[in-house]
């Protein structure tokens, strides 16, 4: 099975989309970048080196110091699949940063988005 175009997409690449659908909604890129440390174990200096490297998704995720242990708490829905149901491992995690992505923007406050 052909892998998913998402995977080699480099994160540097969505990351300012996450920025501005953030910023759209008053919030601020420290908070998406807080979301994504939070998320992926990466501190501040570990996620611009990866932006500033173009990892792909795959690669991101794959370097990422630790997955945070409290992923199994994300619930919901996004693009109508619920996140908790995603098969890929990969697929699932970046499902999960979309939507805490998406928790931001709605307003929801980050000590619910952090779990």
């Amino acid at each position: 099975m052909p892998q998913h175009r998402i995977f080699t997409t480099a994160f540097s690449s969505v990351y300012p989309l996450y920025v501005q659908k953030a910023e759209r909604k008053n919030r601020t890129k420290d908070e998406v970048d807080q979301i994504i440390c939070w998320l992926t174990g990466y501190n501040h200096a570990g996620l611009e080196q990866q932006l500033a490297q173009q990892s792909d998704f795959a690669t991101f995720f794959a370097q990422a110091p630790a997955i945070n242990p409290n992923t199994t708490l994300i619930k919901g829905t996004i693009c109508g699949i619920r996140v908790e149901e995603i098969e890929d491992p990969l697929m699932q995690k970046i499902r999960f940063l979309d939507k805490l992505i998406d928790e931001l923007a709605k307003g929801k406050a980050m000590e619910k988005i952090l779990r």
